[in-house]
């Protein structure tokens, strides 16, 4: 049996759009001279449609699209089709695997495990199917499952989440393939965990395996592709391109032959992380609709490293700088700005904020001279903001806001001043790696084009003579890891300063996150690179305790 897999990137809710790439990847499979093409989960619909599943017509628009376009194409001996999407029986709805055959359907797989955490919302909208039959796929016995079916082996996992492992059911009906539809969002630490439990599962069950995953940018998550086939003795066979569609070829006998070559593991590195990034602003850009971005350029690192993503995502003719120097702003800060930029070959412009700023403080200061405190840092920022959502909203470009996970973590950012925006692009990268990435860049382009100085220099907000952002905030490398225990591992204060902390840093920084909490529910979507990003990944109250 030879199984064409389509590595697609969808667009959510776009159903006539991921339709013609469904119809165009099985043409050019049954071209190859597949007997079966597979598709992802929830292809017609993207992954995740969120509550686009709440809309009836939706739902039913996709059914039809089912049965008048993509069920005919398996007419007159023509190619299997195996696809992900909704399905509505009974007053419920689930998220399914539907087998299309000589123009009908065949069989739907229901899944059984929804995830409901982390980024993961499914329970709000699918029901959890138990009874699970194995497939019959050209007389190979086959486990058709859904992703998170596949992620709760009692073995593999010291406390698993569910209390069901659907592949016990499975493999004890007799499966021989298992074959995973999946839309899993990348991560830090993603490929490495893939590429044990995938083999694990192989050789504990003596199955040949396909993973199936989409990619593709849907706000902050990215999917990474990076599909997967083993043999049954856990070695792998293929590995898909990482955040890149691609249509690959499987034939059943070799997964149950040794491996040709033994492939080197995934990477789970910098330029993974570039990856990632770019490929989001990409297709957040086209998916929004947008042609062009524009952002702040201040001569820091952060800015110089979403101008740099975006330009190598979208194009250098598609991105836009604006440096907006103050009376504290620093002669290098200006000039490393412009450099940037002319080694990128995008469009800018100088636009000073001396007069706006002392019109505000004639207006606001009854002396009207400034007084030099915190509000007046953060009107700088607003002004700077105002000239950026200026120039989207008179151009049509979208905004990119260039703040870091370090700095929104504990506030260290101006509400309608620097996280104005439509995107946040680093907003999931600490300090300490947006300047690892700043080294990649120039690393990948052979060549300096975030200037050296830019990355050497202390970091500043340049909102007050002589400022360091270590004036109001630990050092990054300091802060960076307090914020990965806090965040990510969801530890306690005392148990990270029993990582070695000091306690007062420690309890300052936690007081620092809680309290923020209300700007990072105004912030821009931000890009998903660690294992907890704000926003959806994230999901704390405002209004609370702060009893400590």
């Amino acid at each position: 049996m030879r199984i064409a897999l389509a590595q697609i990137n969808p667009t959510i809710g776009a159903l006539t759009g991921n339709t013609k790439k469904v119809v165009e990847y099985y043409d050019r499979a049954r071209a190859g001279g597949a007997d079966i093409v597979v598709f992802s989960e929830l292809t017609l619909s993207g992954y995740p449609p969120k509550d686009l599943l709440l809309y009836n017509d939706f739902v039913a628009r996709e059914k039809e699209i089912i049965t008048d376009k993509i069920l005919p194409l398996t007419a007159q001996n023509s190619p299997a089709i195996i696809i992900g999407t909704s399905h509505h029986e009974g007053g419920k709805l689930y998220n399914t695997a539907a087998l299309l055959e000589e123009g009908r359907i065949k069989s739907v797989h229901r899944k059984t495990l929804l995830p409901n955490y982390d980024v993961f919302d499914e329970k709000r909208y699918f029901t959890s199917f138990m009874e699970r039959k194995v497939e019959l796929l050209d007389d190979l016995p086959t486990a058709i499952t859904i992703c998170e079916d596949i992620w709760n082996d009692c073995e593999f996992f010291a406390e698993p989440i569910h209390n069901v492992d659907p592949l016990e059911i499975l493999f004890g009906q007799g499966a021989r393939l298992l074959l995973n539809l999946s839309a899993s969002p990348y991560n830090l630490g993603k490929h490495k965990l893939r590429e044990e439990l995938l083999p694990f599962l192989a050789k504990k069950y003596s199955s040949g395996i396909i993973y199936l995953n989409q990619v593709g940018g849907n706000d902050e998550l990215i999917f990474d592709g990076s599909s997967l086939v083993y043999n049954d003795r856990g070695e792998l066979i293929y590995r898909a391109a990482a955040f890149e569609e691609e249509l690959f070829f499987i034939e059943s006998e070799d997964l149950y032959k040794p491996a040709a070559v033994v492939q080197p593991p995934d990477k789970d590195d910098i330029d993974t992380v570039y990856q990632t990034l770019s490929l989001g602003v990409k297709d957040y850009v086209h998916k929004t609709g947008f042609k062009k971005v524009v952002l702040g350029l201040s001569g820091g690192v952060d800015s110089a490293v979403v101008a740099a993503l975006a330009t190598d995502a979208i194009g250098p003719e598609n991105v836009f700088g604006i440096m907006m120097p103050s009376p504290y702003s620093s002669d290098h800060s200006v000039e490393d700005a412009v450099r940037l930029a002319e080694n990128l070959g995008i469009n800018y412009q100088v636009v000073h904020i001396d007069r706006p700023f002392a019109a505000y403080i004639g207006l606001l200061n009854e002396t009207n001279e400034a007084t030099g405190d915190l509000a007046e840092e953060n009107l700088q920022a607003r002004i700077r903001g105002n000239i950026v959502m200026h120039y989207s909203n008179r151009e049509g470009y979208l905004a990119l806001a260039t703040g870091n996970k370090s700095e929104l973590a504990v506030g260290y950012c101006t509400l309608y001043g620097d996280m104005s925006g439509g995107l946040a692009v680093i907003a999931d990268l600490p300090k300490m790696m947006v300047y690892e990435l700043a080294g990649h860049l120039n690393l990948i382009h052979g060549r300096e084009i975030i200037p050296g100085r830019t990355i050497s220099k202390a970091p500043s907000a340049e909102l007050r003579p002589d400022q360091k952002d270590e004036d109001s905030l630990p050092p990054y490398k300091i802060l960076d890891p307090i914020l990965h225990y806090y965040i990510e591992e969801n530890m306690s204060a005392e148990a990270i300063i029993n990582k070695g902390f000091e306690a007062k840093t420690v309890q300052e920084v936690i007081y620092m996150v809680d309290r923020s909490e209300f700007k990072r529910r105004q912030a821009a979507p931000g890009l998903r690179v660690t294992t907890r990003s704000f926003g959806m990944g994230r999901r704390m109250p405002i209004a609370r305790s702060y009893d400590y």
